[in-house]
């Protein structure tokens, strides 16, 4: 058994903004089913959501600050959240890095560098919780300085730095670096130096025992030019403590057979129910109830990595062929604002929902017949793993975990059952509209059709997988 310090800037039901808090509600949850000693470190913000009032449990001082830290549950676990209560750096409306304009907060840089700082006083049994740790598990460019102060410590514990997306990096200047009052030893190029700024995730990149990242193919791409951001070569050079683990999704909030948010429950062998959810999501969308039409579904940032402009540029086209088109999505207002129109002008065969709702996003799931994710890049993804779960075939471009979690629809993996979506390489309109045509000719194949739902569903989606890889990482430290 291992005594692991998971350390997140978000975590679902909590707080959320993206995969992150997805995964840091369930992989601790997962490991500690394992056997493993688990403890989470958290923010506590103002726009936290708790079911109790969390109990104070002890104050330390870090910088010249006293500081509390409070405990909570993570709700549907035996698991301990400690909460970092700084209410002078965290209590803002708002999200955990913007406030409620959308403006990044001006002292991000302070504010994670003291959820770090505080992140290590516990690792290292230091903040009177009675506790050290065997690893640190940090997440993303905010706690990267983590794995960097950790380098000054003696008895240190491991440390494994999983990066969930490499386009947000948290760069500062130089002068926020003497700021903070950090250790000149770490203003250095295999720390946190990066061209004359200070990178918070670098200090990860740099200094952590183990990187993972969450899909084997994006643990590639982000070696290149590409996809590294201007870290590439450094990611290269650490290769060998460089790898990809698949995310799990949580079956017990995204299963067909349990899924409390959609009108009818389903699995791999009662399909036939699955068009309950079908009309009650053309209803609730005033489209035409009709079996027969496909339902091509689409939920996530309207944003330029997810290829909403290929969507928008295409959907001409594709409200031209026999189908209908359901979005669920916020983000780019002038996205926002074509995709209304194409609302307005196809009202018959297009609806457009600007904003996120958790149960409009389930019975999406449940009652499209495909699901479109035309990702630039995409580190994990999880709406085709929910998408497979559900008997709603993907169609994907080639990158990432898309690429890991689709297999093509091509004769050979029809014939050995392995075929669960449909893949595109070229991000272009045209590849995109040829593998939508392609997806509709097997959808009027019904045998065919309901094969490739069950291979999709069918697949193991559980976080005990990827627990179970993340544990190898932490004994080979």
């Amino acid at each position: 058994m291992k005594k692991i310090l998971f350390v997140s800037s978000e975590i679902h039901p909590l707080i959320k903004t993206g995969g992150l808090a997805d995964v840091a509600g369930s992989l601790p949850i997962a490991l500690d089913k394992l056997g493993q000693d688990v403890r989470i470190v958290l923010p506590y913000y103002g726009a936290i959501k708790l079911s109790q009032t969390p109990e104070y449990r002890c104050t330390i001082r870090v910088n010249n600050t006293d500081i509390n830290i409070l405990e909570t549950p993570l709700p549907n676990s035996s698991l301990t959240i400690w909460l970092i209560d700084a209410p002078l750096l965290f209590s803002g409306e708002g999200n955990p890095y913007s406030d409620e304009f959308g403006n990044a907060w001006h002292n991000n840089a302070e504010r994670f560098a003291l959820f770090c700082r505080i992140a290590v006083e516990i690792a290292q049994n230091r903040a009177h919780l009675h506790w050290k740790a065997d690893i640190v598990h940090c997440n993303d460019w905010q706690s990267g300085l983590v794995p960097a102060l950790l380098t000054q410590e003696p008895n240190r514990p491991s440390t494994v730095f999983t990066i969930h997306n490499m386009a947000y990096q948290g760069v500062f200047s130089k002068e926020t670096f003497y700021q903070l009052n950090l250790s000149n030893q770490l203003w250095h190029q295999n720390a946190l130096e990066y061209h004359g700024m200070m990178s918070f995730i670098k200090g990860g990149i740099a200094c952590a025992d183990h990187i993972t990242t969450v899909s084997p193919t994006y643990a590639l791409e982000i070696q290149t030019a590409e996809f590294g951001y201007g870290l590439e070569g450094l990611l290269h050079h650490r290769h060998h403590e460089l790898n990809g683990i698949i995310n799990g999704i949580d079956l017990e909030q995204w299963h067909p057979e349990k899924d409390n948010r959609i009108p009818q429950n389903y699995n791999l062998h009662s399909l036939n129910k699955k068009a309950d959810n079908k009309s009650a999501l053309q209803q609730r969308v005033a489209l035409p109830v009709d079996n027969s039409i496909p339902i091509i579904g689409l939920i996530g940032r309207l944003v330029d990595q997810k290829g909403i402009d290929l969507v928008i540029d295409a959907l001409e086209n594709i409200l031209k062929l026999p189908v209908q088109f359901i979005l669920l999505g916020s983000g780019d207002k002038g996205f926002e604002h074509r995709l209304k129109n194409f609302a307005h002008n196809y009202p018959d065969k297009c609806a457009v929902t600007i904003g996120y709702n958790e149960d409009f996003a389930h019975l999406i799931e449940a009652g499209a017949d495909m699901f479109l994710m035309p990702s630039r890049f995409e580190p994990c993804g999880l709406n085709q793993l929910y998408s497979q779960c559900y008997g709603t075939l993907p169609i994907v471009r080639k990158t990432g975990g898309l690429a890991d979690t689709i297999i093509d629809a091509l004769p050979q993996s029809i014939a050995d059952h392995t075929a669960s979506g449909f893949v595109f390489e070229e991000s272009s309109t045209g590849a995109m509209i040829e593998t939508i045509k392609r997806a509709l000719l097997l959808y009027d194949n019904k045998p065919i059709w309901e094969q490739l739902q069950k291979n999709a569903m069918g697949k193991d989606f559980s976080w005990e997988n990827s627990a179970q890889k993340y544990i190898e990482v932490y004994n080979t430290l």
